[in-house]
């Protein structure tokens, strides 16, 4: 009985640190605010509002030159839950 439970609660551990880390995304440094950015869902939808506003065609953000990171970056400072 003991192993079953203690089974039961590692796989349990292991699933919600997965979960976690899931949400949490991956960091993008901002060179030009020295910060970063957890790109996970919530910078996603920003990332795709800025797409939509800017015209600009959908690209991964980590693909896109410089500049337009940049422009990024500036677009993102000035709307809400900065970073």
């Amino acid at each position: 009985m003991r192993k079953t439970l203690k089974s039961l609660v590692l796989a349990a551990a292991l699933l919600t640190a997965a979960g976690c880390s899931a949400s949490v995304g991956y960091r993008v440094y901002d060179p030009y605010r020295s910060d970063y950015h957890v790109w996970n869902h919530d910078e996603g939808v920003y990332y795709d509002r800025w797409v939509g506003e800017t015209h600009r065609p959908h690209t991964e953000f980590r693909k896109l030159k410089p500049e337009d990171q940049h422009a990024y970056f500036t677009w993102r400072h000035d709307h809400e839950d900065h970073h």
